[in-house]
Parts: C-alpha cells; structure tokens; sequence
C-alpha cells in the first residue's frame, strides 16, 4: 500500500509539474510578473485549492468509471502507472498533454483488461468524456466571446490600460491556480481512495483529510518547480502574447474549470487554457495565431486516451504477475 500512495503522490506532482504552465506561461510571456514570482503565486493557490471546493470530481473518479468489482488495486495501480509515464512522455516532447485524459484511459485500458468491458461504467464514462471534450470547445468560445467584450470595454483607452491588465493578473491567476489545484488534485484523491477501498482500508468511498492534504503538497509542489518547457509552448507559441491575452484567458479559464469542479466533471486544464489562449488571439484576428503548433497539440490530445489505455494494460499485466 506505500508503494501506491507513494506512486498516486508522484502522479500528482507530476500533474502540478506539467500544468504549472496552465497558470504561470501567459503571465509570464506577457512580462506580469517573473518566472518564479508566478511560480511561487501558482504553488500558495494549488495547496489551498484542494479543502476549497468539496470532493464532487473525486467521487466522479472513484465511483462513476469503472466498476466496484475492477477497482483492484492492480487496476488503479496500473492507471496511475500509464498517467505517469504518458506525462513524462509528453514532457520530453515539450507538448501540453491531459494528465485527465491520460488517467481515464488507463483506467478503462486496465478495468477492460482485467474484467472485460463489463468492467467500465459506460454512464459514467460518457459523463467525463463529454467534460473533457466540451471543455476546450467552451475555451475557444469563452476567450473569443471575453476577449470581444473586454476589447469593446476598452475601446479608446491609452496604454496605460496594459498596466491594469498587468495588475489584475495577480487576481485572475491566483483564481486559476485555486480552480485548478481543486479540480486536478481530487483526481488524485478520488484514485488514493479507491485503492483504500479495495484494500479495506475504508469501509466505504470517503476521502480522508490526510488525502486532500497530501495531494495538496504534491501539487503545490510540482507547481513549484514548474513544467519549463511547457511554460514556453503555452506562453510564446501559439502568438505574441499581451497583458490584455492574458488576463482575458486565465479569467474565461477559470470560470469553465471551477464550474466543472463544482459540478463533478473532471477537465484537462491544458486543454481549457490552451483554447482560451487560441480564442483570446483569433478575437483579434483570425491570422494571429500559428495553427501549425495547435495541430501537433490537437494530434497528442487524441492520441492521449488510447496510448495511455494500452499502458495500462501492460502495465497491469504486470503487476499481476509481480503481486500474484
């Protein structure tokens, strides 16, 4: 049981490694703050997101995707295994991946192998993936709307507006840094606390606050040391970010991450801030933004839930044979 909690940990702090450029790029591109001051700002919000907004995308993840009878502890094992390595994977690649998406499918991948498609709850399981696919599509529409809306209240001003855009960052990133630490840490908690069940260590699915606080520290801290080279596909790719780019994407991105954390849908806040950054530019102008970087984004996008389902199922295979 260390061994997987030890494992669920590094999944999460993973997690906050690679998606620490979802908080900080465009702050940062846009000369808001510095590297680590962003860094520093984003951790505080990851560690104090997770006691904020209840366990609603735990319980999704615990109970709606797969089966009580698959929730092994190989099955959550192997999930966590396939996320991870599918993440380190996407890192060395310098590509925004879904550590969501990669979670989900290495669960079905593992439940499939080890109980047949029996294993998955297929209600369930369309639920995550329509958050997850809605998600981003709610990401380009709610940057380009924002973006319209803030250009038309800002018509006329002199440059100095880009001061208030610097300011208010401090506020919009900090907001996201909360939705998001809330929404990506209870994936982490909802997994440590089915493999307390299978085992029986819990009498019923609950999470406990030991969980929510180690799952906090791990995020906060992977956050710390921030997904460097994701930071600059995020922040300086896609177009020649502004003050006015950034406020407007973090803002429409944390609305759509905090509503689904609320409503128990897990999203991919890669995918989220990653469409708010396109719409915010093509607002603008449709032109302003290198398309060529988001088909090799889109490309690893939807590639993440088959490769990562395929891991799992090797590496379940394994670990049945190690644990037998």
């Amino acid at each position: 049981m260390p061994l997987f909690i030890a494992t669920a940990v590094l999944y999460t702090f993973l997690n906050g490694f690679n998606d620490s450029a979802n908080t900080v790029a465009t702050m940062i591109s846009s000369r808001a703050m510095s590297a680590r001051q962003a860094l520093v700002l984003s951790a505080i919000a990851h560690f104090v997101g997770p006691f904020m907004f209840g366990i609603a995308v735990a319980v999704t993840i615990g109970q709606e995707v797969i089966t009580r009878e698959a929730a092994t502890l190989p099955v959550i094992w192997a999930a966590l295994l396939s996320a991870i390595i599918w993440s380190l994977i996407t890192w060395v690649l310098s590509i925004p991946s879904s550590a969501s998406h990669a979670l989900i499918g290495g669960m079905a991948g593992a439940a499939i192998l080890s109980h047949g498609i029996e294993g998955v709850l297929i209600g369930g399981l369309e639920k995550v993936l329509i958050a997850l696919l809605l998600s981003p599509i709610l990401g380009l529409a709610g940057g380009y709307v924002l973006m319209k809306i803030v250009l038309f209240l800002a018509r006329g001003a002199s440059p100095k507006i880009n001061h208030f855009f610097k300011q208010a960052q401090s506020v919009t990133a900090m907001a996201l840094a909360l939705s998001h630490g809330a929404n990506d840490a209870q994936k982490a908690m909802g997994i440590i606390a089915m493999g307390l069940l299978a085992t029986g260590y819990l009498p019923a699915f609950s999470v406990p606050s030991w969980v929510t606080a180690t799952c906090a520290v791990a995020m906060s801290l992977g956050t710390l040391f921030g997904g460097w080279r994701i930071i600059k596909t995020l922040g300086g790719r896609f177009y020649k970010i502004r003050p006015v780019h950034s406020f407007n994407s973090q803002l429409a991105s944390t609305l759509i991450i905090l509503g689904a954390g609320l409503l128990g849908g897990p999203v991919s806040t890669s995918q989220v801030v990653s469409a708010t950054i396109l719409g915010s530019g093509a607002a603008e102008r449709v032109n302003k933004v290198r398309w060529l970087v988001v088909k090799n984004i889109l490309l690893a996008w939807v590639l993440t839930v088959p490769a990562a389902a395929g891991i799992a199922a090797l590496c379940y295979w394994l670990l049945v044979r190690v644990l037998a």
